[in-house]
């Protein structure tokens, strides 16, 4: 028996792409938690009142998570923070240098040591990130974790900065480096994981218990973790590339549904709400407008093909408009081939192949036919003038009235030809012609 697609089972197919990349993020920030709970009884709160302040920053760097970085900075007591870990794991930024280049204002001159560890292991400090993670005295490194290709500097000509005292001309600025690179260069100490990166920070105090067998060591030095909120870690997701292409393409293909459909129903809230989420993560975003233009003409061309009832040449059209516009709708950030065949694969087989299926079901029952529908009558559920709701043996139809009389809610209509998905209708009372005489003679 072969299997066709649904326009349900497409979404679902968008759904579990979005998933991938929108799950992990609050995966991570709950998986941090985790770690935090194993790390926090790690410390022994009897001791100075002076703390390490640990900041995780996952993913772009956009206008979240530098407002959380320059505002920690911006609030640190001496008296109370012995110094600031951040543990990074970007590889880009979406803000204006002038925002990064204040943020590097605050890690220079913060009244604490601001110290870096690219950590845990498959975490990557990259772009503008590696600039910032260069102005540190202290950065950490875990194994299979990398930091370089910091890219064009985001500094004036003007400025003394000089990421890892390095040259301007380092091969960092188009490679990266690893654990072992890393230490041999002296541009980072070797720290398997968070704990072993804060014993190194100077100042922190840890005892050393010689009973057990082997030793170890534990924190004498409170820690303190700081994460977004949950508004804030939503919206960040919401930010990045993958998350903002996979919202605009659910909410647009849930709006195109709700157009063919009778009423305003959940497809149609939930449409306009990943709509309107995208439009947040497009702003942020470095987004190129035509991009969202041919996304958006690509639906424009399936719901013309959707109306008709079978895919035309508007198919094609939208079919070439999705895929250009999903190879580039962003500038400088390209999106990962899993999204980009989630994305389009889903928003073809929704359009071209479950649309029409799933609109006939919505506006037909199995005992309506098509041509000899012709000559029935119905009633108007919605005015008419010309376009509206009609009711046609307890089928909801969309249709439009071939004469210039709008036709009122209630009013008796005939079906006077069929096009598509939709009816030809007019009064019955005045009607020019007997269409049902019509069809039988056909």
């Amino acid at each position: 028996m072969s299997r066709r697609f649904t326009f349900p089972s497409a979404l679902l197919l968008i759904a579990i792409g979005l998933s991938i990349f929108a799950v992990p993020a609050f995966a991570d920030h709950g998986e941090g938690n985790k770690d935090d709970q194993e790390q926090i009884p790690f410390n022994d709160l009897s001791g100075p009142s002076r703390a390490v302040e640990v900041v995780e920053i996952s993913g772009l760097l956009d206008p979240v998570l530098t407002d959380m970085m320059i505002d920690t900075l911006s609030n640190i007591d001496p008296t109370e923070t012995l110094a600031i870990v951040f543990q990074v794991n970007s590889t880009g930024a979406v803000v204006s240098n002038e925002v990064l280049v204040d943020l590097a204002d605050h890690i220079l001159d913060a009244p604490v040591p601001i110290s870096f560890w690219v950590g845990p292991s498959g975490s990557r400090a990259t772009g503008p990130m590696a600039q910032l993670v260069g102005l540190s005295d202290d950065v950490g490194i875990s194994p299979g974790a990398r930091f370089g290709a910091m890219g064009d500097s985001i500094f004036s000509e003007s400025s003394n900065y000089q990421p890892f005292n390095l040259p301007a001309d380092t091969d960092l600025i188009t490679e990266t480096v690893g654990f072992n690179e890393a230490f041999e260069r002296e541009l980072a100490r070797q720290s398997p994981v968070l704990p072993d990166h804060l014993f190194g920070i100077e100042g922190f105090e840890v005892v050393i218990d010689e009973t057990a067998d082997p030793p170890t060591v534990e924190p004498i030095t409170q820690t303190r973790f700081k994460k977004l909120d949950v508004v804030k870690q939503f919206f960040h997701t919401v930010a990045s590339p993958a998350v903002a292409y996979l919202l605009l393409i659910v909410g647009l293909g849930l709006l195109v549904f709700e157009f063919f459909t009778a009423g305003v129903g959940i497809a149609g809230v939930l449409g306009a709400g990943c709509f309107l989420f995208s439009t947040y993560g497009l702003y942020v975003l470095p987004t190129r407008w035509w991009g969202i233009f041919l996304l958006v003409l690509a639906f424009f061309a399936y719901s013309i093909d959707i109306q008709a009832g079978v895919p035309r040449t508007w198919t094609a059209i939208g079919t070439i408009s999705l895929i250009f516009g999903s190879l580039f709708l962003f500038d400088g950030t390209p999106l990962s081939w899993i999204t980009l065949v989630v994305g389009i694969i889903g928003a073809f087989a929704g359009m071209a192949a479950g649309m029409p299926a799933m609109v006939r079901t919505r506006f037909s029952s199995p005992t309506i036919g098509r041509e000899w529908m012709i000559g029935e009558t119905g009633e108007a559920i919605e005015p008419l003038s010309p376009n509206g709701l009609v009711k046609v043996r307890e089928a909801v139809w969309r249709a439009t009235t071939n004469r210039a009389t709008p036709i009122e809610v209630g009013e008796t209509i005939r079906v006077a030809g069929i096009d598509g998905l939709w009816l030809e209708v007019e009064p019955e009372e005045g009607a020019a012609k007997d269409y049902r005489d019509r069809s039988k003679n056909k």
